[in-house]
């Protein structure tokens, strides 16, 4: 296992627990109100959007690179953000040697 696909675990593991935890406590919808009422909430949610529009952008043409279909995570990402990502690394990825640049 190289060592970005090891980070991609230790990272999405307790980021699955605080989405959960988030998820149970405010619902799904919530998530995503919690931001609208304050302009550091725009902020946040904005930055979001362009941080998985860049790795979205990153990940399209790596996985027709390597002969995957990449629209299973581009819409895994849109519905629950940075898990779309890890979980593409973890498993998605046919060469880990291949690099993301």
């Amino acid at each position: 296992m190289n060592q970005f696909k090891l980070l991609a675990i230790v990272l999405l593991i307790p980021f699955l627990a605080l989405t959960g935890y988030a998820v149970y406590t405010v619902g799904y919808i919530g998530v995503f109100d919690y931001h609208r009422h304050s302009p550091a909430g725009w902020q946040v949610f904005a930055d979001l959007v362009i941080s998985l529009t860049i790795v979205i952008c990153y990940m399209v043409p790596e996985a027709k690179k390597a002969g995957k279909n990449p629209w299973l995570w581009v819409v895994v990402t849109l519905f629950l953000g940075a898990i779309g990502p890890l979980l593409y690394i973890i498993f998605g990825r046919s060469h880990p040697e291949t690099s993301m640049d």
